[in-house]
């Protein structure tokens, strides 16, 4: 069979393509050093592909021999082409880059484009963008949260750890800041450790509630350089709040985050909802299957999730354990904890 170059509709003058037969593509990159970085050291990103896709990719300079089922290379070629642009952009590309690159192409062979039903034949995933780095989706819910974080003036993101929740709404709230649409981050968890009694606690106030908001922490020193955050830290503009000092207050032109809201009561929930003000965006994030309340004490996150159901300007995006973006065993022991979680349910509810 002849064999006849074409041109991805994904990727312009800079990828091309060999079409040798239904089931086979050869794709060429234009620029050898970054072919050679979305292969990956020792081809582990070209592995990677052939462990979730179950297709055959070998590489050879600067081109890379893709053969397998029709659907899987074409997801294949659309996760190259998604993360050889990423790499022209001056990004960078990781294993985890690549994981949610697979991911989402899959995703987009269940999404048809209407009016046509065609498939997508380019991935298309939501960014949020600092002065330090850039993060793209690596999921469908990561994706859909992302948007609604755009959207939403009130957001709840809810799921089981490790689904990017938290260090996507940092990241959302540090862009904001950089743009100048907030004039402030207010950060707030409640500390139910410490029985919210912090005055206890040995030193300030930071000092007093560092352990609880470390996470938070974290991803602020992701987004945004670490001098930055001391110094905005100290101006107040990143501002400490733990949840049981935000009475009284009215949390205007800022982005608020509320961590770990499982572990709030339906009173701490109801004050903190009811501080928001002017130009502000709130994001609410927890796991209501985490929830560390004394035993009978109803979470204020299961509750409002039930009351807010359908209020308007209000967005709730719902993880699940194939949304975990840590390592992939954190997504299969989310999974048996699920498991094992159902069946002590349907136990209690037949003794019942």
């Amino acid at each position: 069979m002849n064999e006849r170059e074409l041109v991805h509709p994904s990727s312009s003058r800079n990828t091309r393509a060999a079409a040798i037969d239904a089931n086979h593509f050869v794709l060429t990159f234009e620029n050898n050093r970054l072919a050679s970085e979305l292969f990956g050291r020792f081809d582990q990103h070209l592995k990677l592909l052939e462990e979730r896709l179950h297709i055959d990719a070998r590489a050879r300079g600067n081109s890379v021999s893709i053969t397998g089922e029709l659907q899987a290379t074409n997801q294949a070629r659309r996760a190259l082409d998604f993360l050889y642009e990423r790499l022209q952009r001056g990004g960078s590309v990781d294993v985890s880059d690549v994981e949610g690159a697979i991911r989402m192409a899959v995703a987009a062979d269940d999404q048809l484009t209407l009016p046509t039903l065609e498939r997508k034949a380019k991935l298309s995933m939501a960014q949020i963008a600092t002065r330090k780095k850039t993060i793209s989706a690596r999921t469908p819910t990561q994706d859909a949260y992302m948007r609604a974080l755009e959207r939403s003036e009130l957001v709840f993101g809810v799921g089981p750890a490790g689904t990017g929740k938290t260090y996507l709404a940092v990241a959302h709230a540090a862009q904001l800041l950089e743009r100048g649409a907030v004039d402030k981050i207010i950060l707030s968890r409640p500390a139910v450790e410490a029985g919210e009694r912090l005055g206890f606690l040995p030193g300030d106030m930071k000092e007093k509630v560092d352990p609880y908001l470390r996470p938070l922490y974290d991803a602020l020193y992701d987004m945004m350089p670490g001098d930055k955050v001391e110094r905005a830290i100290t101006a107040g503009v990143i501002e400490i709040a733990p949840l049981a000092f935000m009475r009284g207050r009215t949390l205007a032109n800022a982005a608020v985050i509320l961590d770990e809201a499982q572990n709030t009561t339906s009173m701490q929930m109801k004050m903190f909802l009811t501080r928001l003000g002017e130009n502000s965006r709130m994001i609410i994030t927890g796991d209501p299957s985490q929830v560390d309340l004394p035993r009978g004490v109803k979470s204020g996150l299961v509750e409002a999730l039930q009351i807010l159901k359908g209020v308007e300007g209000i967005s709730v995006i719902r993880f699940k354990d194939t949304d975990v973006v840590r390592h992939p065993l954190v997504g299969r022991i989310v999974q048996a904890y699920d498991a094992q979680y159902a069946v002590h349910e349907e136990s209690e509810a037949a003794d019942s």
